[in-house]
């Protein structure tokens, strides 16, 4: 398979940069007159699907929604992903794993090997048990053509204990950019390695140029417009794939309503990116 940052730069081109994410948490169930049920995680899921897999580049399904509902949760995310990808969107879960060497091969396996019934494009994980432990989850990314993206400036409050926390002659944050940066070196169009990044921090002193994508969660519902975006993406606009989840599913339940919305976002992130 072509890597996943040569498949994701030509997925942006044609779809814009517009990440949609799928949350299906009990309150927005309820908000569109569904049941907190397999059923109703099934009714809400393919509806986004079939909203957003046709337009949009990328899809973030959130997977703790999913396990919430044991097998048949998982089995509604299988069945997602499947139909996702079927119609050309790129699938991002959203797992943020981290643990030791055998278990992150079994996330790896289960996530990123092309043969898994789970198979998606890329995942989010964790760093904090230091850069080295992504390695299996690394490998294997490269083996499949599959992408990795890195926490390191994420949008929670509590994020600053650790990702400010100093290390070395910089912060925790700024050696996983760093690290993530080396990843990606020479890789054209770019790299398949990405770092996760709040598209609503209130200031930025990190060099974001990593030469991967730039994850950017926390627009719409959490805050981020598309002038953060500008804000804090100033000179890597490129890589920058904008997410909102709350902002959109908002518009829920109707299909046409969540493909406007979705669309009306794209557009004022393409205009915005271009200024």
């Amino acid at each position: 398979m072509e890597p996943f940052g040569a498949r994701l730069r030509d997925s942006m081109g044609r779809r814009g940069p517009l990440c949609a994410g799928i949350d299906p948490h009990p309150a927005l169930l309820k908000a569109w007159g569904l049941s907190d049920d397999p059923a109703g995680l099934l009714r809400f899921t393919m509806t986004c699907v079939e909203a957003f897999s046709a337009e949009l580049a990328v899809l973030k399904p959130q997977s703790a929604f999913f396990e919430r509902h044991g097998a048949a949760g998982i089995g509604v995310l299988e069945q997602a992903v499947r139909a996702a990808r079927a119609e050309g969107a790129l699938v991002l879960l959203d797992a943020k794993r981290g643990d030791m060497e055998y278990t992150m091969r079994g996330y790896a396996d289960a996530y990123l090997d092309q043969s898994s019934p789970l198979a998606v494009d890329a995942m989010t994980v964790s760093p904090f048990l230091g850069f080295g432990s992504l390695a299996p989850v690394m490998r294997t990314a490269q083996q499949h053509g599959a992408g990795v993206f890195v926490l390191a400036l994420t949008s929670n409050p509590e994020a600053a204990q650790v990702q400010h926390a100093r290390a070395g002659t910089g912060t925790v944050s700024g050696e996983m950019l760093a690290a993530i940066r080396s990843s990606n070196d020479g890789v054209l169009p770019m790299g398949s390695v990405g770092a996760v990044v709040g598209a609503n921090l209130a200031e930025l002193h990190e060099d974001l140029a990593i030469n991967g994508p730039l994850l950017a969660p926390g627009l719409g519902a959490q805050g981020g417009t598309p002038d953060d975006i500008l804000r804090i993406f100033a000179g890597v606009t490129d890589f920058v794939l904008p997410s909102s989840s709350r902002g959109l599913l908002q518009h829920g339940p109707q299909v046409g309503a969540l493909r406007e919305a979705a669309a009306r976002t794209n557009d004022e992130l393409v205009k915005a990116l271009a200024s």
